[in-house]
């Protein structure tokens, strides 16, 4: 049978098996698939009807800049790896797995990657390639990636307009910032937000807006899909929808003293209407926010429905990190079952979450502490856990019995009397007997007290009085103070024990979680 250390060494294998390796697993196991194959659509449809799209928003990398962490320093170091960690093992058992056509990135992969320098820069994109399986994913002819430039990329208009180098090294990496690509029956059109509210004089905003017009001039007749990494303007304290778990914030913008854009959480109002009456999308996806947010804009072409996602990474400020899948209506289908005739059955959208971690490690911590307490305070250590459970069910049991048979105890208790009886050897007993109903004699050795009776039934002798009273006095044994060292030695030793059986057992289950995953 297992002993107390064996179930805790149980108890943390299994919890960081579910920590480390399963909880990244549940998402494509059980909890998200495609919206398409889970919509209520009574008609069937086959995985060539829709190209999948999976849309990741906001991984954020920490570098020198994060939390006013002192750069290669220990703390910086250690919040580094297990964040890049998190996003890897996210990436690749919960979005690899459910084998998407195209994967959108929505901007915002660094956490100051404008200001880095060019070395930091590239250690940081180092980093991306390999959290992501860039360098793998970009050889693979059936998987497409395409990225969305964001604030923490490339800066404001005040700072980008002015650094043309930081553009530069962004687009040698990652792509142009504005770009039309086919998708299904829909075109996907990313533009620059962070350049559409600057002085449209400057050459980096009269860009933006001019390739947003000359998409427009030779657009066919499919329908659009708006890529931004800024969302669009919404009115304050506008509702996010259920998914939502952080207060909304309202719209906050700072310009220099040229005007140009030094921070702004949303596109402005007149940009947005632009923005819609000039693309007219069917749907708009957007990031930055780090929390999920889903509204409704009404333009002259009816409303249009914005998603905003939250965060890939559990460091940004959201508890529920999360990921969205994406159905497209595939335009090359031969298939002639399904009949499409809205644009939310052509375009169907799923939220998946990600595992909580900061959830887990308090688990961990919650776990630490049950450890040592038990092991510490346990009566005994290696006592078999179901003699303890039996225990417990007898002494339920006696509960019981005690309430039944209290009565008839006392009755009994009335009609007895108890006599002290001394051997020869000056040690005391008490003998139940039942009571006579005579009144007791008078005289003799015998002495009443109360139903108490005390007699000296010792050996004779001159000494017998005094051998008894020196007898009388050491009723029970004393705990001396070495016997109370050694139980806490024993104790000490016990604990020590038990806590290096879990340990040798389990840290080295950890190491092969986490290098499993990082390698």
């Amino acid at each position: 049978m297992w002993t107390l250390t064996g179930l805790l060494t149980l108890v943390w294998a299994l919890s960081l098996l579910y920590g480390e390796w399963f909880s990244y697993m549940v998402p494509s196991m059980w909890t998200c698939s495609w919206p398409h194959r889970s919509s209520s659509s009574p008609n069937d449809v086959s995985s060539s009807d829709y190209v999948k799209v999976a849309v990741v928003a906001d991984p954020q990398l920490m570098d020198r800049t994060s939390h006013s962490l002192a750069p290669k320093s220990l703390a910086l170091e250690i919040a580094q790896f297990y964040t890049d960690l998190y996003m890897r093992r996210a990436f690749l058992s919960a979005v690899l797995p459910l084998n998407p056509d195209v994967i959108l990135f929505m901007g915002d992969y660094f956490d100051g990657g404008y200001i880095l320098s060019d070395e930091e820069w590239h250690e940081s994109v180092g980093r991306i390639r390999h959290i992501f399986n860039l360098d793998v994913l970009r050889k693979m002819s059936s998987k497409k990636m395409y990225f969305i430039s964001g604030n923490h990329d490339i800066g404001y208009a005040a700072f980008n307009s002015k650094n043309p180098e930081i553009i530069k090294r962004y687009e040698t990496e990652f792509g142009a910032r504005n770009f039309k690509v086919a998708i299904g029956e829909f075109e996907f059109i990313a533009v620059d937000a962070q350049t559409l509210d600057g002085n449209p004089e400057k050459q980096i905003t009269s860009e933006s807006w001019t390739f947003l017009k000359n998409a427009m001039e030779g657009a066919n007749s499919n329908q659009r899909v708006l890529l931004t990494h800024i969302p669009l303007y919404r009115p304050d304290w506008t509702p996010c929808g259920p998914h939502r778990s952080s207060p909304v914030i309202n719209q906050r913008i700072h310009r220099a003293h040229d005007q140009e854009i030094v921070y702004q959480n949303y596109i402005t109002e007149e940009s947005s209407k632009t923005l819609l009456e000039l693309i007219k999308p069917a749907m708009v996806l957007s990031g930055h926010d780090h929390d999920l947010c889903t509204v409704r804009h009404m333009s002259k072409h009816g409303p249009i429905k914005e998603h905003t996602l939250g965060t890939v990474s559990w460091q940004q400020g959201n508890l529920y990190p999360s990921y969205m899948l994406l159905s497209a209506r595939n335009s090359t289908s031969s298939s002639s079952i399904v009949e499409v005739t809205t644009t939310e059955e052509a375009l169907l959208t799923q939220i998946c979450f990600l595992p909580m971690q900061t959830h887990i490690y308090i688990w961990y911590l919650s776990l630490f502490v049950m450890t040592l307490v038990i092991a510490l305070f346990w009566p005994a250590n290696e006592v078999r856990i179901s003699r303890k459970i039996e225990a417990a069910m007898s002494y339920t049991s006696s509960i019981f019995k005690s309430l039944s048979s209290k009565v008839k105890e006392k009755n009994e208790d009335e009609n007895c009397e108890y006599e002290e009886i001394w051997d020869a050897e000056g040690t005391m007993h008490l003998i139940k007997k039942t009571r006579k109903i005579s009144p007791p004699a008078v005289g003799g050795n015998a002495v009443d007290r109360g139903s108490a009776v005390m007699r000296a039934n010792a050996r004779k002798g001159p000494n017998t009085e005094s051998q008894t009273t020196e007898h009388a006095i050491n009723v029970g044994p004393v705990r001396t103070s070495r016997s109370r060292a050694k139980m806490v030695c024993w104790r000490l030793l016990q604990f020590l024990r038990a806590i290096l059986i879990i340990a040798a057992l389990n840290l080295p289950l950890y190491v092969f979680l986490v290098f499993k995953d990082w390698i």
